[in-house]
C-alpha cells in the first residue's frame, strides 16, 4: 500500500513538473516580445505618463512575456506621422488622439468624442457608446475598411474636459478673438476658422517657441497640469475655461492589425483590460494634478483664470452642427457614426440629466464662488465669473 502511494505521489509530482514546463514552453512559443510604440506627446507630459503606465501594467500582467517600448513624440517618426507609421509597421502601435487624422477623413474626430461631447455626452457616456452602443466596432471599421489601414484602436486616455485656451489679451465676446492667430488642431481648427479665428496647426512642443516669437496670439493645448508642464503660464496670463471643443476628449492606443493577430489570445485580453485600467487609474490621478496646477498657475505665475464668454460657446455649438450636417450629406460613414452617437446620446444624456444633480449644486453649497471676495493669504481666489 505504501509503495503504491509513493508511486502515485511521484507520478503526481512528475506530472505537475512537466505541466509547468509545458506551460512555460507554451508561453515562450506564444512569443516573449517587445512592441515598439510611439506617442504624439512630449516625454515630460502626463499624457505620456498614461502611455508609460499602460506599458508597465502589460509587462507585469504578462510576467514579462509582452513588453511595450513606450516612446515619446519624435523618437522614431514626427508626432503627426504615427498613424501611417503604424499602418506600415514602422511602429507596432501608437498613442495619440484620433482627431489628428481629420485630414484623411472628418469622421476621425468622432472617435475622440469631439467636438461638443458629442450631443452633450460626458466621458462616461462616450465610453458607454463605445462599449455598449457599437462605437468600438465602428472605430475598427473606420480604420480597416474606410481608410484601408492596418490599424485598430482602443480608448485609453480621458484627457477632458479641456480649457478653452490661453490668450495674450482678455476677450469679452466672440468679436474679440476674430482675427487672432491661434494654435488649434483637427476639426476644431476648421470650426474656429468659420468663427473668425486664424488657426495654425502644430504639435504641442512647438507652442511655446511660436508664442515667444509672436507667431501666434493664443493657443489651446489641454489645461491644468499639461499646460503648466508645457510652460504656457510663463508666456500668457489670460486663461479661459471652459471650452466646448473637447469637453470629453478620449485618446487612443493604436495597434497594427498584423501585430495584433500575432499576439496570443491571453496577450490580447491583457491589452484590452489594461487600456480600461489605464483609462481609469490615470484619469483619477489627473483630476488631482489639475487642481494643484490651477492653484499654482494663479498663486505662483499670476495667471487670471476667466470664464469663457457664453456667446463663444453657443456659436461654437451652432457652427459645429452646421459643419456636421454638411459632412453627413457627403460622407455616408460620417453620418453612420454620428447617427449612432445621436441615438445613444438621446437615451443616456436626458436620463442622466433627470437623475444627476448639477455638479455646481453641491459644489457651490460647499465651495461658493464669489469673485468679489479677496483670496486668503497663500490661497487662490475663486474663479472670476466674468
Amino acid at each position: 500500500m505504501r509503495n503504491r502511494f509513493t508511486q502515485a505521489l511521484l507520478a503526481g509530482v512528475l506530472a505537475a513538473t512537466f505541466g509547468f514546463a509545458a506551460q512555460a514552453q507554451q508561453q515562450a512559443a506564444g512569443g516573449s516580445k517587445t512592441l515598439k510604440m510611439q506617442s504624439t506627446w512630449p516625454a515630460s507630459l502626463t499624457l505620456q505618463d498614461n502611455f508609460r503606465y499602460f506599458a508597465e501594467r502589460v509587462d507585469k500582467l504578462t510576467s514579462g512575456q509582452l513588453k511595450i517600448d513606450a516612446l515619446a513624440a519624435g523618437q522614431v517618426v514626427p508626432p503627426f506621422e504615427v498613424l501611417d507609421a503604424t499602418h506600415k509597421k514602422v511602429l507596432d502601435g501608437a498613442h495619440a488622439v484620433s482627431y489628428y487624422w481629420v485630414g484623411k477623413s472628418k469622421t476621425a474626430t468622432l472617435f475622440s468624442s469631439t467636438p461638443a461631447g458629442p450631443f452633450g455626452m460626458d466621458t462616461i457616456d462616450f465610453m458607454g457608446w463605445l462599449y455598449e452602443g457599437g462605437g468600438l466596432d465602428l472605430w475598427w471599421d473606420f480604420y480597416t475598411k474606410e481608410l484601408k489601414l492596418n490599424v485598430i484602436a482602443f480608448p485609453i486616455l480621458p484627457a477632458g474636459p479641456q480649457a478653452f485656451g490661453w490668450f495674450k489679451r482678455p476677450i469679452k465676446n466672440l468679436a474679440d478673438f476674430k482675427g487672432m492667430k491661434c494654435r488649434q488642431t483637427g476639426i476644431v481648427a476648421e470650426i474656429f476658422q468659420k468663427m473668425g479665428m486664424t488657426t495654425v496647426n502644430m504639435p504641442g512642443g512647438e507652442i511655446i517657441p511660436s508664442a515667444q516669437r509672436g507667431v501666434i496670439d493664443c493657443a489651446e493645448w489641454v489645461g491644468g497640469i499639461e499646460d503648466l508642464r508645457l510652460g504656457l503660464p510663463q508666456v500668457w496670463k489670460y486663461h479661459y475655461v471652459p471650452g466646448m471643443h473637447e469637453p470629453s476628449v478620449v485618446g487612443e492606443l493604436m495597434i497594427n492589425t498584423e501585430v495584433w493577430k500575432g499576439l496570443t489570445v491571453q496577450q490580447q485580453e491583457v491589452v484590452r483590460s489594461t487600456t480600461v485600467e489605464t483609462f481609469l487609474r490615470w484619469w483619477v490621478k489627473w483630476q488631482k494634478q489639475n487642481a494643484d496646477a490651477i492653484d499654482e498657475m494663479r498663486t505662483k505665475h499670476g495667471v487670471q483664470i476667466l470664464r469663457t464668454p457664453p456667446d463663444i460657446l453657443i456659436a461654437f455649438l451652432k457652427t459645429w452642427d452646421e459643419m456636421a450636417k454638411e459632412e453627413s450629406a457627403k460622407n455616408p460613414f460620417f453620418k453612420k457614426v454620428l447617427d449612432s452617437q445621436r441615438e445613444y446620446a438621446s437615451k443616456v444624456v436626458p436620463a442622466k440629466r433627470f437623475y444627476a444633480p448639477p455638479y455646481s449644486f453641491a459644489a457651490n453649497y460647499y465651495w461658493p464662488e464669489d469673485a468679489r471676495k479677496p483670496a486668503a493669504k497663500g490661497k487662490a481666489a475663486p474663479l472670476d465669473k466674468k
